[in-house]
């Protein structure tokens, strides 16, 4: 996780930034706590989250929903406390995680100090949503002071908030940010979107190779210009 400053920045890091951290440098993957937690790790979950999306879980009535942990201003454990006993918090974090997962969930190590949970199954999101919000209410992991910790949760379901890998990563996304902006430990599921319609600020010829994008990729143009809107607000830290 990139190095924060003293003050809180104004966008948390999210599981894009740790996915694009771990395309670019992979020698990262090989830490202390991956070695003992032993789960998959980086884009790994991107690429089983899009395989399940192109399955057919849909029409078998299947559900699936993606959440993303991260744990609370978890940078001052390392400065406090040392890197070892940052490592020991997140491996007992991961292996709370895990042990407390059903059966039809898997659980990944995005980067830094958020996890990725993929949930597929007959399970209902609202039971799911219920079952997160005590995952994170009996977080019983402390820092070696004996102080209590806390985890934020975001949510996003399949073929209700999106059908597409990176756009449900981005609804997962948002609600983990308003979780934090929030007050972080807190639960937030996928929220619909308030959309508006497309304005002049595209050139026509713009307008037509979107149209064409579009078709050739069968995607609609607002959920590309919506990727492609998040790729700036990235690339300026917004």
């Amino acid at each position: 996780m990139a190095k924060k400053n003293a003050e809180e920045p104004a966008r948390p890091v999210t599981v894009g930034d740790h996915i694009e951290l771990n395309k670019k440098n992979t020698q990262k993957k090989r830490t202390a706590v991956n070695d003992a937690l032993k789960f998959p790790v980086g884009d790994q979950f991107e690429k089983d989250l899009t395989e399940i999306l192109d399955s057919d879980c849909e029409a078998n009535g299947e559900t699936v929903v993606i959440a993303l942990v991260d744990f609370d201003e978890f940078m001052h454990i390392n400065t406090d406390f040392g890197i070892d006993a940052g490592d020991k918090v997140l491996i007992d974090t991961g292996l709370y995680i895990k042990d407390h997962l059903p059966a039809d969930a898997k659980v990944y190590r995005i980067g830094g100090d958020e996890f990725g949970i993929i949930f597929k199954g007959e399970t209902e999101r609202e039971e799911i949503f219920l079952f997160l919000n005590d995952l994170k209410n009996g977080f019983d992991v402390k820092t070696p002071d004996g102080a209590k910790q806390s985890i934020t949760i975001g949510m996003a379901t399949a073929f209700v908030d999106a059908s597409r890998c990176a756009e449900l990563i981005r609804k997962a996304d948002g609600a983990l940010f308003r979780a934090k902006a929030g007050g972080r430990n807190r639960v937030a599921m996928a929220k619909e979107e308030k959309m508006i319609p497309k304005t002049s600020h595209y050139t026509q010829d713009q307008l037509k190779r979107l149209a064409k994008l579009s078709k050739r990729e069968g995607i609609g143009e607002a959920i590309l210009l919506r990727e492609a809107l998040d790729m700036i607000l990235k690339k300026y830290d917004i």
